[in-house]
């Protein structure tokens, strides 16, 4: 278990980092940023403990607006889907029990797929709703979320690529 705490610790630790210090300074065509922080809330092991889980979700978001100035956007796009991921989990796998007995790279890819896609779109829909706070700025908000979306969803299918572990 405490390997697991560690793990956790340093993902949490190397994301708020490379989201802020690498990933937020990107604006590819003008506006468009991958949010590869939400890998955190894809693999963090939720068992039992998801009050535990949204305080730890909350200040994952809270890092981000801090070094981004972004007001509190991240943190409340991120507790949000925190809160919803166990049903976003149950659809994408069937059961939540599934998805905690085996490992996150084992499972068949285009339901992995899914869950990312879903994960990303709802936390990205949610953070430019509240960035831009007003139903006139609806295309805006579409049109990020798809773009920012499909950007961050490449990245996060590259980096469980490349830092997963061969061993089934």
């Amino acid at each position: 278990m405490n390997k697991v705490i560690s793990q956790n610790i340093i993902r949490f630790i190397v994301l708020v980092l490379v989201q802020v210090g690498i990933l937020n300074h990107i604006n590819f065509l003008g506006d468009i940023n991958p949010y590869l922080y939400v890998l955190f809330i894809i693999l963090f092991p939720l068992r039992n403990n998801r009050l535990a889980f949204l305080i730890i979700v909350f200040f994952l978001g809270l890092s981000i607006d801090m070094f981004s100035d972004t007001g509190g956007i991240h943190a409340g796009a991120s507790v949000f889907l925190a809160y919803i991921r166990p049903l976003i989990t149950k659809f994408s796998f069937g059961t939540l029990n599934e998805f905690y007995s085996v490992k996150f790279n084992n499972i068949d890819f285009a339901k992995r797929l899914i869950y990312i896609v879903i994960i990303v779109f709802i936390h990205h829909l949610m953070m430019f709703s509240l960035e831009y706070f007003s139903f006139t700025h609806i295309i805006t908000i579409l049109k990020h979320t798809l773009l920012s979306g499909l950007f961050t969803t490449i990245l996060i299918l590259l980096t469980t690529t490349i830092f997963s572990n061969n061993s089934k």
